[in-house]
């Protein structure tokens, strides 16, 4: 079974002026129209014509790029980061990011859409632990064997005349996977964190949330979705991430709530509707909770500091915009 999850945004949230606009996987780019694409980066690379470089967006398909020179400064959901050469940079689906206009892209980047990889696959290289930094550097020995992987997996990419389609596709597939064993194994040391894989309670779980979390904040109602226990998804939770199944799901409402806020011209009270409150008075109070400001003054600070100047470089970031807060497993 292919793994479909995407960490994507709420309904309606998806076009230009009141959303962020989402991007889907260019399948029309692809090599033979396969899952993937590998190549050498570009300073003018886009994913579509109408993306500019400059502009805040979501994907729906994981990024990975690996830097030959640098510094690159890139946002992803809240954060500046800075990639150096050597440094690999991984955005997965539904984050929010924007190019750098000053920085020149150049070294390798890999796109993947969901579904490319069977489940189990998806479980074992952690695509989705979005608590895991998106900003990796190896140390030599790591970087080589991440280049010498990325490497064969473009040659494999590149090479569609000495076989058939079918097992064109899965040699990609083994290809791709060596990659991202390396790469999750970097990423999960790099978190000094690194917990054992999530069983399919959790698992289930996520996905139920992903999909559910702009109109369902109930525990209990995903347990009972899910056909366990309460007692069951919280052991299963914990275990997976150290937080509550209540804290799981209010971390990526809040998240969400963050995203519209600081990147739509959505109102208040329709940015606290899309993530689950009707009431614009209770997504206040669950906001402050969550982030220790209102959702008014976190916007009005976020455009105080990120003005447009002459040189139409964005002001440097304020302390809620600097949070992290891709803290999904």
């Amino acid at each position: 079974m292919a793994d479909r999850t995407s960490q994507g945004g709420v309904p309606g949230a998806g076009q230009d002026g009141d959303g962020i606009r989402t991007f889907p996987f260019p399948v029309d780019l692809s090599v033979l129209g396969v899952g993937m694409q590998v190549g050498a980066m570009s300073p003018d690379r886009t994913w579509h014509e109408d993306a500019p470089l400059e502009r805040v967006h979501r994907i729906d398909f994981h990024i990975v790029m690996l830097f030959d020179d640098g510094p690159v400064t890139h946002m992803v959901d809240f954060a500046e980061h800075e990639a150096a050469a050597g440094d690999l940079l991984w955005i997965r689906p539904g984050q929010v990011h924007r190019f750098s206009r000053t920085s020149g892209y150049h070294g390798t980047v890999l796109t993947m859409q969901p579904g490319f990889l069977p489940r189990a696959t998806v479980e074992e290289t952690g695509l989705y632990r979005y608590d895991l930094p998106p900003l990796l550097r190896p140390d030599e020995p790591q970087l080589a064997g991440l280049r010498a992987a990325l490497a064969q997996l473009g040659r494999e990419y590149e090479d569609t005349a000495t076989l058939p389609f079918g097992l064109h596709t899965s040699v990609l597939r083994h290809s791709l996977t060596a990659f991202l064993l390396r790469l999750s194994h970097l990423a999960a040391s790099s978190a000094q964190a690194p917990r054992g894989l999530a069983d399919t309670t959790f698992t289930l779980f996520r996905d139920a949330v992903e999909k559910g979390f702009a109109t369902n904040h109930s525990v209990s109602a995903y347990a009972d979705a899910l056909g366990y226990s309460r007692r069951t998804l919280v052991r299963a939770v914990r275990a997976a991430t150290g937080e509550t199944p209540k804290g799981f799901i209010d971390k990526r409402v809040t998240l969400e709530a963050k995203r519209l806020l600081a990147h739509t011209s959505l109102p208040i009270g329709r940015v606290g509707a899309a993530v689950g409150f009707p009431d614009a008075a209770n997504f206040s109070k669950f906001f402050q909770l969550h982030t220790g400001t209102t959702p008014v003054a976190f916007r009005a600070e976020l455009r105080g500091e990120r003005g447009e100047g002459r040189t139409g470089r964005p002001a440097p970031l304020s302390k809620h915009y600097n949070t992290p807060v891709s803290d999904r497993s």
